[in-house]
C-alpha cells in the first residue's frame, strides 16, 4: 500500500459522486411525469430517497480509505506485521 494507491480511489469516489448527482437529477425529472400515488411515482420517490443517503456517507468512506492507506504505510514502514528484530 503506497500513497500513489490513493489516486484510483479518489477518481472512483469522484465518479461515484458525479454518477449519483446525474442519477438523482434524471430521477427527479422522470418522477414528475407520473401520477400521484401510482406505483411508478412511489418507485421513483423510493429510489431518490435511497440514493440521496449515499452522498452523505462519502466523507466517512473517504476517511476509512485514508485510514487504511495510512495504516498500510505504517505497517510496511515498520517492517511488516510481525516486525523484524
Amino acid at each position: 500500500m503506497e500513497v500513489r494507491d490513493l489516486l484510483p480511489i479518489g477518481i472512483s469516489l469522484a465518479v461515484l459522486g458525479i454518477a449519483l448527482a446525474f442519477t438523482l437529477n434524471v430521477n427527479a425529472d422522470i418522477g414528475t411525469d407520473f401520477t400521484a400515488n401510482s406505483a411508478e411515482k412511489n418507485a421513483t420517490t423510493d429510489l431518490a430517497t435511497g440514493l440521496g443517503k449515499i452522498p452523505a456517507k462519502l466523507p466517512l468512506i473517504v476517511s476509512v480509505v485514508v485510514a487504511v492507506v495510512i495504516i498500510g504505510l505504517l505497517v510496511r514502514g515498520l517492517g511488516g506485521v510481525g516486525g523484524s528484530m
